[in-house]
Order: C-alpha cells, then structure tokens, then sequence
C-alpha cells in the first residue's frame, strides 16, 4: 500500500522522535501545501474564498489557541471570542495610531495585548479548575464585550460603535479594505497561519509541551516533580491567548472588514470550542480537520436544496445546520473523543500494517 515502510530505518533517537517519522506523511504534507498553495488560489471563485477558504484558516488558528490551553495545558476557557476581540480592536487602534505601520507587525504586536488579557483572566487557574474556571473564562468573555461596547476610544468614537477596516497596502499591494482581492487576503491569511502553526508544532513538542501534558494529566503530581504550575498555566492562557488575538485580527482585517462588539459574543467561542472536539483536542492537525468539517458543512446543506430542486428557507437550513453539529458533538464525545484526528490516526495506523490484522 500507499504508507508501505518497510526500509525506512531509524538509527538515532532524532530520527525517532521527528516530525514526520513516516516519509509518507512528509509527502502528504508537500501534497496539501501545494494544493493550498497553487491548487486552490487558482481555481477557486469568489464565493470559495469567502465562505471557505478563508474563513477555514482563521477558525483553524483561533481553535489552534483553544486547543493550546484545553488540549495541551488542560484549562477550560469558554472566552475564545473575547480575546479575539482584544487582537482585533488592538490592531484596529495600532493602525489607526500608526497609520504607517505594517499590517503584519500591526497583527503580530497586537497578539501581546490579548495575551496580557488572558494571563490576567487565567490568574484563577491558579486556585480553581474545571467547570468552576470555565465559568471564571465565561465571565471575562461577558466583560471583554461589554467593554468593546462602552469604551468608545476603542472604536475612534465612531457613531455607529464598529470598527471599519480602511484599505491598507501590504508592501504596495492591497491586502485589506473594501478594494482588496480575495486572493490576496487568501495568501495573507494563509501565511500568518502557516507560521502560527509551525510556531505552535515546536512550541508542544518541547520542554513547555511536555511541561503542559503533566499539568493536563496530574497537575498535583506535575508540582511533586518540579514543576511551577502558575508559571506553566498562565504561559498557557498567554500563548492560547495570543493566538486567539492573532486569529481576531485577521478575523476582521482580512475576512469581515467591519466588526461590532456582538461579532465576538458568546456563540463564537462556542463555535471554536465545537471545532476543536470535533477536530480532536491535544492535535494540531484536527483543528484544521475540525474547522473545514463545521465551516463546509452549512455550505453543503445550503447547496443540496438547490441540486434537488427543493424549496426550504434559510431560517430550516441553520436549523438543520445546528442539529447536524450537536449530533456530530455527541458522536465523537461517545465513540470517539480524540476526534477527527484520531479516526485519521487510526486510518494511517491501517495503512501502515496492511495486509496483516491489527
């Protein structure tokens, strides 16, 4: 088959241990990247970049920063949204400060805000855990929103109280505002997420990874052995934080183009937590699994009414949308709850054996 190994040795513990110990899941890798790359930028409309393209890389981003905090580190947060918010009206303010500043620097400066804001909000972490934490992240989500309503300094004064993207050139090339091309938005996104998730793959195979896991698994145990669980907890909160922050810039900047404060309201961070069981946490690869899965999925079911010459209204079709979720949520908390990313580990695990019974 397809994921044959057999002369493929390993004489060294690096080799082992590596990114890809299969050469097939190096290849496969070159696979989609040329496709994201090449493949898709060239054949995709207008309507594909909006409603799919990009909007799967930011959801994958923001449930990538979930997933650093629950999957790895063990903490409940239920205020994704919200410290998306805080990237976004950051960087709204540092180019409306610095009308000269780059776009990327302007995103990746306003990153610290939002991680300053979560390791704050983490501070209970330190006392409570569990569903008692979630419940103190769900209250900073209530906070945060409320302050992007009243603090009128964050949105300029503006009387409509949102935060409109103005055309902002990316070394002479339009990247955001209302004349900017789709496949340039594409490629931004695509490449401040590339490098998020590179940052992201080496930050968790490390010392601060394997720090989270024994948080995640047994944090008395992880403070038997050394290690300082607030130090280890509020990184967590820092860095899920500034990935989420990172994710809500380029949520407004190169997707929405406008944002008011209700757009990083509570059913957003449910959102991103929905991708993340669904895609599997503790994984990389299933938040990406997960966000195509949940961001397709309302495009399929509004697509087949019309390939079947049926008449159903908008209003069924996110009905419909909403259950096919909460039914996909209970299945693979009940038959899988590793998910997506484990069915596909499973998968590859076959084609590594085959032809012989596992």
């Amino acid at each position: 088959m397809l994921y044959r190994t057999a002369g493929q040795f390993k004489t060294s513990y690096k080799a082992d241990h590596a990114l890809f110990p299969v050469r097939q899941d190096a290849v496969l890798l070159w696979i989609i990247v040329f496709l994201a790359v090449v493949v898709f930028p060239l054949t995709a409309s207008e309507f594909t970049f909006q409603a799919l393209l990009i909007p799967v890389l930011i959801y994958s981003l923001a449930a990538l920063g979930l997933n650093i905090l629950t999957g790895y580190a063990g903490q409940l947060s239920l205020g994704t949204a919200a410290f998306m918010g805080v990237g976004a009206y950051a960087t709204y303010k540092l180019i409306t400060i610095f009308p000269e500043m780059n776009l990327l620097a302007a995103i990746l400066l306003s990153g610290f805000f939002s991680a300053a804001v979560g390791a704050a909000f983490g501070l209970p972490s330190l006392r409570i855990k569990g569903f008692y934490l979630a419940i103190a992240t769900l209250a900073a989500q209530f906070f945060l929103v409320w302050l992007f309503e009243k603090w009128a300094w964050l949105y300029n004064y503006n009387a409509s109280g949102a935060i409109q993207v103005p055309n902002i050139d990316f070394f002479g090339i339009r990247v955001a505002g209302p004349t900017a091309k789709s496949i340039v938005q594409y490629y931004f996104v695509l490449g401040v997420v590339a490098l998020m998730t590179a940052l992201s793959i080496n930050l968790t195979r490390g010392r601060i990874g394997r720090i989270w896991k024994a948080v995640r698994d047994m944090d008395i145990a992880a403070e038997l052995v050394g290690i300082n669980l607030m130090k280890a907890k509020l990184l967590a909160f820092a860095v899920s934080s500034y990935i989420c922050g990172v994710a809500g810039a380029l949520f407004v900047f190169l997707w929405r183009g406008a944002a008011e404060p209700n757009l990083f309201d509570i059913p957003l961070s449910f959102r991103i937590l929905f991708i993340a069981i669904i895609g599997g946490l503790g994984s990389v690869m299933g938040n990406f699994l997960g966000a195509l899965l949940i961001v397709a999925l309302p495009v399929v079911i509004n697509t087949i009414p019309d390939a079947l010459g049926l008449d159903i209204g908008a209003a069924p079709l996110e009905h419909i949308n909403t259950m096919i979720v909460g039914g996909l949520i209970i299945f693979f908390l009940i038959v899988e709850p590793l998910g997506l990313a484990r069915l596909w580990q499973i998968i590859r695990e076959k084609f590594i054996i085959w032809p012989f019974p596992h």
